[in-house]
């Protein structure tokens, strides 16, 4: 089979796939491939903010994941959504806007190198962002992804952030600066009231580049190795079997659970695994898939007693759509979740927060696959820093089988406490003199929940991913570690991964801006290498 040759090759179309097409592309003189196993963004409700309520049931735009039965959930199998679509987890997430906090970055540092120090990664988090409230020591204007104020808030999310205050955390407009501590309001990745995702900000602007190649509803089989080297991609699209080339490198793009996925199924990964399903051995590499790490979260609801939430009707919904549509105002500009709060429990072991709130006007149960009657509010809480540990395994060496997905939440008792605090914060706050004039009845864990056995078994019974799993292709400065501190994946050559896999330790808040971040540190890396040997003294393309 002819295989079509390029320079690079990108596999996923998400945050950091958008990211590195367009950073690489740049160069003129650069071949660039970027394959995605779903489609284009074209539906609607991706652009509009609030639509998200919609897209978990597409199946079209979403993985529709699902972990193995988890033990210390009674058994549960929990859905994972993931983006399967042009901009990936960005075309479908929350759009909530924060970085984690300072030491996180420096801890990577500790366990990787220097170069993912908070000091060396700010420049990129800066160099990607285009802020509204204008620049400063923490922030860029600029950059490619637009970083917004809400535009239209839903009364009770102030009445969140007042009741917060009121039981003593911090008023905090800026999650990204220099205190993370505090309850307010979430900036998000909007622009003029419509969803930036990396494919917005980074992808359709460069798509008419000549050497820019997307290819859609394209799925990787495996990436193709000749002595230890990555020299191309097998891949199917529009039913047929595809063979690209990479001169300088392939570059794995596809996301915590895929990446250590297509690895596997590449050759590369734990001997063991391999050998169960008759795959071929490229190079050993026992951590791929491990360290699978996942912020678990539960949510505290209670009903309203005022017709004020986005608990809308099907009449309401296609009114708020029209217009949204019309004016790009009113609900449908929301994100939904447009509060939030970082708390430190008196369980942190140092000075960050260990508990990250999200605050819904409406009522969330089951990632909002069941709807309750009536009008209600949410308050989110996860523990950010959780010690278990899970793994990505292959179900099969079929490449459009799902793999299997066993987070192990709840594994450390450490992180049961966590969210047992983060429930006992949610609760204070609802019964704040705030929400005196809205707060009815409360639903989960319900009322007359006191006792910690009860409320314990409420958890394992309701607890839910809040979509951020990360570390499955472990970056480290130790032989055992998948990739390397450039990301570049060990005993092989011309491999790199770059996505929220490579986090050796998941950081404290939402992943989206992160992952942006090492896509911008990886082409970087790449650019200040590969390309300026090949006519750097030429303009690039614009």
């Amino acid at each position: 089979m002819k295989a079509a040759a390029y320079d690079f090759i990108i596999i996923g179309a998400g945050s950091a796939g958008c990211v590195l097409a367009n950073r690489l592309s740049a160069d003129r003189h650069v071949r660039v491939l970027l394959l995605e196993a779903g489609g284009r963004d074209t539906n609607p409700l991706i652009h509009m903010p609030a639509g998200l309520a919609g897209l978990v049931f597409n199946e079209r735009i979403n993985w529709h994941y699902c972990t193995e039965p988890e033990p210390n959930l009674f058994g549960r199998k929990l859905y994972w959504p993931r983006g399967r679509v042009l901009g990936g987890s960005s075309s479908i997430n929350a759009m909530c806007y924060t970085r984690g906090h300072a030491r996180d970055y420096d801890e990577w540092a500790e366990l990787t190198s220097d170069r993912w120090s908070y000091r060396n990664v700010l420049p990129a988090f800066r160099k990607a962002e285009d802020q509204a409230r204008g620049a400063n020591e923490f922030h860029g204007v600029g950059g490619p992804l637009a970083v917004e104020d809400l535009r239209y808030r839903n009364p009770l999310s102030a009445v969140f952030v007042e009741a917060g205050v009121e039981v003593g955390i911090p008023p905090n407009d800026d999650f990204n600066a220099a205190e993370q501590t505090g309850i307010g309001f979430y900036q998000l990745t909007q622009k003029h009231g419509r969803r930036c995702s990396t494919a917005v900000a980074y992808l359709h602007p460069v798509r008419s580049r000549p050497n820019l190649t997307v290819y859609v509803h394209s799925l990787v089989t495996r990436i193709l190795f000749r002595a230890g080297k990555a020299w191309g991609v097998e891949y199917v699209r529009e039913g047929s079997l595809h063979v690209a080339h990479a001169e300088r490198e392939v570059i794995l793009t596809a996301g915590a659970v895929a990446s250590p996925q297509i690895l596997m199924l590449s050759g590369v990964g734990p001997v063991s695994e391999l050998e169960r399903h008759g795959i071929p051995i490229v190079a050993r590499s026992d951590e791929v898939g491990a360290n699978l790490q996942d912020h678990l979260d539960f949510c505290t609801l209670f009903k309203c007693t005022k017709p004020i939430t986005y608990d809308f009707g099907r009449a309401r919904q296609a009114g708020v759509a029209l217009r949204y549509f019309v004016t790009r105002s009113g609900p449908g500009v929301s994100n939904i979740a447009e509060a939030g709060a970082f708390v430190r429990t008196h369980l942190a072991p140092d000075e960050r927060p260990d508990v990250q709130l999200h605050f819904v006007p409406a009522q969330l149960d089951d990632h909002g696959r069941n709807r309750l009657p009536g009008h209600g509010f949410t308050l989110h809480a996860c523990g950010l820093r959780p010690r278990s540990r899970g793994r990505i395994t292959l179900r099969s060496r079929a490449p459009d089988a799902r793999p299997r997905i066993q987070p192990c939440y709840l594994s450390e008792p450490h992180d049961l406490q966590v969210i047992l605090e983060g429930v006992r914060i949610c609760r204070e706050i609802a019964h704040a003199r705030a929400f005196a004039g809205y707060r009815g009845a409360e639903v989960f864990p319900g009322e007359g929940i006191t006792a910690p056995a009860d409320v314990e078994r409420i958890v394992r019974q309701k607890a839910e991913t809040i979509y951020h799993p990360a570390g499955t292709c472990r970056m480290g400065s130790d032989a055992s570690s998948v990739v390397d501190c450039r990301l570049r994946v060990r005993n092989v050559q011309n491999l790199r991964v770059v996505d929220a896999s490579v986090m050796p330790r998941l950081i404290g808040g939402n992943t989206n801006a992160p992952v942006v971040m090492i896509a911008e540190q990886a082409a970087a890396d790449i650019l200040g290498t590969a390309t300026v040997s090949r006519a750097a003294h030429e303009p690039a393309s614009s």
